[in-house]
Formats: C-alpha cells, structure tokens, sequence
C-alpha cells in the first residue's frame, strides 16, 4: 500500500486541523492504519491507530482531543484544540509502509 498524507498547517494554540491519507494498492480495511509523529530530535511517537475492523486506540496525550477515522481509502486524523506541544512531523502508516509525513504547527 502507498501512502499519502496532507492537511497540516500552521495554526494557533486552540485550533482545529483534519490531516488526511490515502491508500493506493491496497485498503485500511484490510490493512489498518496508524498516525504518528515526530519532532525533529526525537523519536517518532504514536498518536492513534484504528484496526480493519474499525477498533480505535489513542496516545495518552490525545485526552479526547483527536478523532481518527477512516473508509476503504482515506484516513482522517481530526485534531482539535491543538498546543503548541502537538507541533510534529505527522506520518500515517499502513502494512509497513508509511506516508511522506505533513508538518503541523501550533503557534501560542
């Protein structure tokens, strides 16, 4: 499965993004899929994951604030009230293969 990821930005602590991924070859509900990031310097970290069958998992430090989701085809990352600390490289990864990342940033 090829990825590609878009929608980052830059906004200001409180905002709102909707990062999206699709798949080529392949399919989330097969597959899954997960988000992750990474700030320059540190290891990549996971964010959320949603299994084939729609199962959802967060990071602790979501706290309720993002929703991932997904059809056959795209993924969504739903991010609300967004910190500066949520500033990252966002990936979405599926079957091993990840996307090319999209960079949010949260300004205070």
């Amino acid at each position: 499965v090829q990825l590609q990821a878009c929608g980052g930005g830059s906004v200001q602590a409180g905002g709102s993004l909707r990062l999206s991924c699709e798949a080529s070859r392949g399919s989330f509900t097969i597959y899954g899929m997960g988000w992750y990031r990474q700030v320059p310097g540190q290891e990549r970290e996971m964010v959320a994951a949603i299994t084939s069958s729609g199962s959802t998992s967060y990071a602790a430090f979501v706290k309720g604030r993002f929703t991932i989701s997904r059809d056959k085809m795209t993924a969504w990352l739903q991010m609300t009230n967004l910190t500066p600390e949520d500033t990252a490289v966002y990936y979405c990864v599926a079957a091993g293969n990840w996307g090319q990342g999209t960079e949010v940033t949260v300004s205070s």
